[in-house]
């Protein structure tokens, strides 16, 4: 057993825990609150909003501290936050449910909450002095003892068993710590309500901004310039920085204070780097250059709230559609039309691989307007500027997913490569590791396929190598022309095994589909029962039939030994890349020193897939 108060009784609960709110609620209706009903019914009703206020301001924290286009030269621990302490974080609001039943018992055992006014300046002014008399030593002197021997190893390690500090690391800890935080937060407002100086507004404006230090503690991102306590070094013992704090979590033996450095002067715990460590980062010049860049974009505006600056436990998991994401799709969607218009190119994302560092660019553009006419260009004038930008940071390798790769927008990224000949960073379409997945993918004994996008950069690769197989292909096609200069690159002995075929009913008796074309439910009734869809189409086919099974798109899991990803691609699974992505973090791993844009080398795909394996890659 673990010792007492060391975890909360509805941690098994899971999203069950949120009916704990229940009563509150219910005293909310029955008062009918909203309408100036009961006082204990408008407390209540307080008591909810206020708590909805304080998870949207850990929220927005969390949004800001993750918009790595804006923090990240100021980010203070470079490494990333990854599943493992996501998952650890998972419950980090679990605190709230006690706090906000504390506030009710406090509006029972002290009649003068009952009738308070809406704002008194001197309740300010009173909760001010009682924090920093009150709160702040009592809150120093209990973290610092928390610090010692049995009382970390049993309580506070668990706060600090997040490596990288995190806005919601900030609620992440044990009922015991809670109590104390409880109280340190509450004696201020219980000293203005019992000196008549109470207000509905102090307990709004004092728990909120207590919220917001907190957070901004834990954001791991600095956001003070250095010139600011420069210009008054007093300052540098009324307010902590973050990273002031982070440097309590690395080193874990100083920086104790709440929000006040003095607290430590006075305590003799100040760390010695706390300044100067504080006017590097804010310096904005700690920069790393990335090593491999994956160029992405968003499929539709549904999927873009899959960002991981929006919300983490959502871009933590496969995307699925959940109703929530409803209710916000209209604002994605104006946020979509908005980065249309004066939007570039941004930083998304971020892990490590082998002592690389490996990052996300995203295209603001989402799936639909790569086939608008009259936006191809803006497009890839985006692709473009990236590719430009990375060969002036430095950058190895560049991969491109799905449609900034496409054949009818810039030839599979030959466009760029022959414009700037000069190139010192490789530009990869990732085909070849696609192509390399999908055909692992077929069993062994199979004699036959159906192929359908025949005639793609994919189609013919996939074509040419099962011809050389001794397998049959049937290559779904209108284009005579264009299924005849495939059929000519295929030995003159395996010519035979690529048959072109016009109409869905040739597949009838084929149970291996192979789809690189979006194909609709009348198209897969011509698959017999037992058939496999295995598929390289963006977005992927619905799966319709019950009576056949549904491959998902190419992908490639990363080796174990991945550091700081805590964001799915798209509907794959934890760690799970797409096969393009993999192609180019092989192509980087490899040290290869080509191009690998337009069409695919044949003769490279088995290379390509030892390669992958060889350096840990597994088939997802």
């Amino acid at each position: 057993m673990g010792a007492p108060l060391s975890s909360w009784p509805w941690q098994n609960l899971g999203s069950f825990k949120y009916l704990l709110y229940g009563p509150l609620v219910a005293n909310v209706i029955h008062s009918k609150a909203w309408e100036g009903g009961k006082t204990e019914g408008v407390w209540c009703l307080h008591i909810l909003i206020l708590f909805a206020l304080r998870a949207l301001i850990f929220q927005l924290w969390w949004t800001f501290s993750s918009m790595l286009f804006l923090t990240r030269k100021r980010r203070i621990i470079k490494e990333g936050v990854d599943f493992k302490q996501i998952d650890r974080e998972w419950d980090w609001d679990n605190f709230f449910i006690p706090q906000a039943f504390i506030a009710v018992l406090a509006f029972y055992f002290f009649p003068s909450l009952r009738k308070l006014p809406v704002w008194d300046i001197w309740g300010l002014f009173i909760a001010l002095v009682l924090h920093v008399g009150v709160s702040e030593p009592l809150f120093y002197c209990t973290h610092r003892a928390f610090h010692s021997g049995r009382l970390f190893n049993y309580y506070h390690s668990l706060h600090h068993s997040s490596p990288v500090p995190s806005t919601f690391t900030a609620g992440h800890g044990t009922p015991v710590e809670y109590m104390v935080m409880s109280l340190v937060m509450g004696l201020p407002l219980i000293g203005a309500g019992l000196m008549g100086a109470g207000s509905v507004g102090l307990f709004y404006v004092y728990v909120l901004l207590f919220d917001f230090l907190r957070c901004m503690g834990h954001s791991n991102v600095e956001i003070f310039p250095s010139g600011f306590f420069e210009a008054v070094p007093l300052l540098r013992y009324l307010i902590y920085t973050p990273t002031y704090h982070s440097i309590h979590h690395i080193e874990k033996n100083s920086n104790y204070c709440l929000f006040m450095p003095l607290f430590d002067a006075l305590g003799g715990t100040i760390n010695t780097k706390s300044w100067s460590l504080q006017k590097e980062i804010s310096s904005g010049k700690n920069i790393h250059v990335p090593d491999f860049v994956f160029l992405a974009h968003a499929v539709d505006a549904v999927s873009s709230m899959h960002a991981s600056f929006a919300f983490r436990s959502f871009s933590s998991m496969p995307f699925r559609i959940l109703p929530f994401i409803l209710v916000l799709w209209p604002g994605a969607f104006l946020i979509m039309l908005v980065m249309w218009a004066c939007s570039k190119t941004f930083l998304l994302s971020f892990y490590n691989l082998h002592g690389r560092l490996h990052q996300y660019w995203v295209v603001p553009r989402i799936g639909f307007q790569y086939f608008l006419p009259f936006a191809k260009n803006g497009i890839n004038e985006q692709i473009e500027s990236a590719i430009l930008r990375a060969d002036r940071m430095g950058v190895k390798v560049l991969s491109l997913a799905a449609l900034n790769k496409n054949e009818a927008l810039n030839g599979g990224g030959t466009l760029f490569v022959n414009k700037h000949p000069n190139l010192k960073v490789r530009v990869v379409h990732g085909n070849t590791l696609t192509a390399a997945v999908i055909l692992n993918e077929i069993p062994k004994n199979v004699k036959e396929v159906f192929l359908t996008g025949a005639t793609s950069k994919l189609g013919r690769a996939i074509a040419l190598y099962l011809c050389r197989k001794k397998v049959q292909v049937l290559m779904l096609t209108l284009s005579t022309e264009r299924f005849q200069l495939i059929q000519k690159e295929a030995p003159e002995d395996c010519q035979q095994y690529l048959v072109q075929v016009t109409k869905y009913q040739a597949a009838e008796n084929c149970k291996t589909w192979i789809v690189g074309k979006w194909i609709t439910f009348r198209e897969q009734r011509f698959a017999p029962t037992g058939t496999h869809f295995h598929q390289f189409v963006v977005p992927p086919i619905i799966g319709f039939r019950r009576d056949c099974t549904y491959g998902k798109l190419a992908a490639m899991k990363l080796p174990l030994d991945v550091q700081g990803l805590g964001m799915c691609e798209y509907t794959l699974d934890r760690g799970v890349v797409h096969a393009c992505h993999a192609g180019g973090v092989v192509h980087c791993l490899e040290g290869w020193t080509h191009h690998e844009v337009g069409a695919i080398d044949v003769d490279r795909i088995d290379i390509v897939w030892k390669a992958a394996l060889g350096h840990g890659l597994r088939p997802a």
